[in-house]
């Protein structure tokens, strides 16, 4: 009877044990973007990121949509999503989604703002297809949105993208010197304070690497681009989006800049963490998949 009592209690810990090891695994898939090499028989049927200007809410304020999603034509093994909003140069909001067994992911927020001001959302769309043997490939897509508002007790509340007209270029050059003023500033900063040749490296805004989305990388096929982006994203979302998404109340934080040495050998990331302090992810470029090297 003792034995039986035994065996019965031992049963029981070890099927807990299983199950927290289950949540465990399950908390860290949610919680990571990992690359694996891309799988060419599949894609995205449609990825967007968009910013809109709605309306007024009173108050000397107005609503503003920001929206991304992303589809495909069947379900895969995990679907993950994550946003990134910045006004002026300066992160406004973090937004992701994770599911599993999925094929679209749609995000959307509402908030409200005063002021004339520039925002920039990019979104890296992400999946996970599991193939029999333990084979595992992804696919990536980065998109982007702009939105300029203006808003000026002198004029009507407006929001254009790309300035067309003489009034909306001019807003635009206001707006845009401070802000890269701003940004200038501080990121010369976290150079010098890095100790960093910036003769050795091509420098890009972390809002600007979509562009490598079509482009590749000087002296770089758009194959070894593509891994470089969903390696460099991969690191992003666990060194800098996942420590300040995790603080609520954090905000604010200075763009991102990426260096990428010019010949090829390694990239560099400046942030600002959750408590506002600047730190340094670096990663080796992979140029294969059997050279490929995590480093930070």
């Amino acid at each position: 009877m003792i034995k039986s009592r035994k065996l019965h209690i031992f049963i029981c810990i070890l099927m807990m044990l299983s199950m927290l090891l289950l949540l465990l695994s399950k908390h860290s898939a949610e919680e990571t973007i990992k690359y694996f090499p891309l799988d060419a028989d599949t894609s995205f049927v449609d990825a967007e990121t968009k910013l809109q200007l709605l309306d007024e809410t009173g108050n000397d304020q107005y609503r503003i949509k920001w929206t991304a999603n992303s589809s495909l034509d069947n379900e895969i093994y995990l679907r993950q999503d994550v946003s990134l909003l910045y006004m002026d140069g300066q992160l406004k909001g973090m937004k992701g989604q994770w599911k599993e067994n999925e094929n679209n992911i749609s995000l959307e927020v509402l908030f409200e703002e005063s002021d004339s001001s520039h925002f920039q959302a990019i979104t890296f769309h992400h999946g996970e297809i599991h193939y029999p043997n333990d084979e595992i490939k992804s696919i990536q897509r980065m998109t982007v949105d702009q939105l300029y508002v203006i808003d000026s007790p002198y004029t009507a509340l407006e929001s254009f993208r790309e300035p067309n007209s003489s009034m909306q270029e001019e807003w635009k050059e206001t707006i845009d010197h401070t802000t890269t003023q701003q940004l200038q500033y501080a990121w010369k900063q976290w150079i010098s304070e890095s100790n960093l040749d910036i003769e050795q490296y091509q420098i890009y805004p972390l809002t600007s690497i979509s562009k490598f989305q079509n482009t590749p990388l000087e002296g770089l096929t758009q194959e070894q681009t593509d891994r470089i982006m969903g390696q460099l994203w991969e690191g992003l979302y666990r060194n800098y989006i996942l420590p300040i998404a995790d603080q609520s109340n954090t905000k604010n934080q200075t763009m991102p800049i990426i260096l990428i040495d010019k010949n090829n050998d390694h990239l560099i990331v400046l942030f600002e963490n959750e408590n506002y302090q600047l730190e340094q992810l670096y990663q080796k470029l992979s140029i294969s998949e059997e050279s490929r090297n995590d480093g930070q």
